[in-house]
């Protein structure tokens, strides 16, 4: 009986790891992954763009790994770019004492889409709804106060302009930056959150 290779994506942490299982007998793969591995094509799932050493912005393809330029003012990709160099905290630092006083808002994406959101690792979700979200992060009305500098943990459907998919649920990885009481009601606050990464919820 002939051997095949079973292929599987798993996250690990702030990366997807590719595992590989010899199987006996046919093995039915996602046609996503088949297009990917043995056609070349891929629908691309775009990670949160990310900035590089020399201060532009990419996106990664988190299935098949490719990089793309990323543009924030126009929120579009651009060309392909070969082994980006991820910016470190240390450049990050020095660049930030370098910046004028003051630096133009960044563009942002006006939404009404629901949110839940919770501290990380914690078990109860709270329900808000999502005003906007730009290069900061996403901002948000919700009915729960978290504590300041918190990590949290927040499922809403990303943009087609930040994510290549439509109807794309994601699971991110976030820390809040600002909370305060929403002027709209006294039960609602406002809330932002910087995104550090996510990743795609799919069905089934």
């Amino acid at each position: 009986m002939p051997q095949y290779t079973k292929v599987t994506y798993r996250f690990r942490g702030t990366h997807w790891k590719m595992e590989e299982r010899k199987l006996p007998g046919a093995i039915i793969m996602p046609q996503k992954l088949m297009d990917v591995l043995m056609l070349g094509r891929c629908s691309h799932e775009f990670s949160w763009p990310r900035r590089s050493a020399n201060g532009e912005y990419y996106q990664v393809c988190l299935l098949c790994a490719v990089a793309y330029q990323y543009d924030w003012k126009t929120m579009r990709r651009g060309t392909r770019v070969e082994h980006p160099v991820p910016e470190t905290t240390a450049a990050r630092r020095r660049s930030g004492q370098k910046q004028p006083t003051w630096v133009p808002r960044a563009r942002r994406l006006k939404l009404s889409l629901p949110i839940r959101y919770r501290v990380k690792n914690l078990a109860s979700w709270y329900e808000g709804n999502i005003q906007n979200i730009s290069q900061s992060g996403v901002m948000f009305f919700g009915s729960q106060q978290l504590p300041a500098n918190a990590l949290v943990e927040m499922v809403f459907e990303m943009p087609e302009e930040i994510s290549g998919q439509k109807n794309s649920s994601v699971l991110c990885q976030g820390r809040l930056i600002r909370a305060k009481e929403s002027h709209a009601s006294e039960d609602t606050f406002g809330l932002a959150a910087s995104i550090l990464d996510y990743r795609f919820l799919h069905q089934g």
